[in-house]
């Protein structure tokens, strides 16, 4: 995987009314460093470059540059407006190159299945992303599924992937991807809609002190949208 360099600048002011909105304005989003039995820092980096890193790969392994110095770190959480939908705040989680890590992968299905493109049935996705555990050097940037050969009443289940690299941290049992009969798909009882949440990627635990002040005070009336 990649190495991604950013630069950082060190927050002052925290807690100071009206400080991360100032920080907004300014094309940057307000981030916090944390993890590895360190204290966490509070930083904010460019809005361009982060965008860029998020849509290339979230899951990669970031050099952020401070005035303090170079952590290595990949992106735990990205908290996002209720109402904008813009990027308000981004957790860093250090990482030791050597030490494995659990970390949240989409998945890639490759190909059409059988079953669907042959026999008129239909695809049900269960999964989108997968928990593994590996080293950060071999963070996937996603996870290859072929479906072409799936039949109607074919599915794939957690326990039916091995990879050499990581380890995936789900339930063995868990359904990735069925197969179904257009028939089953129509009797099939519709799930009542659920109300909608704002998007939040990869929700992470917050670090102690700044990380979830920073949290609270992106919420707090005084940023005023």
């Amino acid at each position: 995987m990649n190495n991604i360099i950013l630069n950082a600048v060190l927050r002052e002011g925290v807690g100071v009314r009206g400080k991360l909105r100032s920080i907004r304005e300014s094309n940057m989003i307000p981030a916090v460093i944390y993890g590895s039995g360190k204290e966490p820092l509070a930083v904010s980096v460019n809005m361009n470059e982060i965008l860029k890193v998020l849509k290339d790969s979230k899951n990669s392994i970031i050099t952020l540059k401070t005035d303090k110095g170079e952590e290595k770190v990949i992106i735990k959480d990205v908290s996002k407006h209720v109402v904008t939908d813009k990027i308000i705040h981004i957790d860093f989680a250090r990482v030791s190159m050597d030490k494995k890590i659990d970390i949240k992968v989409p998945i890639k299905f490759l190909g059409e299945p059988y079953g669907v493109k042959t026999q008129g049935g239909v695809a049900e996705y269960d999964m989108r992303e997968l928990e593994i555990r590996c080293l950060p050097a071999d963070i996937p940037h996603e996870i290859p599924i072929d479906i072409s050969a799936l039949k109607i009443g074919d599915s794939i289940r957690i326990k039916d992937l091995k990879f050499d690299k990581f380890e995936i941290r789900e339930n063995p049992e868990n359904l990735i991807i069925s197969i179904i009969s257009a028939k089953e798909e129509e009797v099939a009882p519709q799930a009542a809609a659920a109300p909608e949440q704002p998007e939040v990627i990869e929700k992470g635990k917050k670090a102690e002190g700044e990380g979830a002040e920073a949290g609270k005070e992106a919420g707090k009336k005084e940023e005023k949208k």
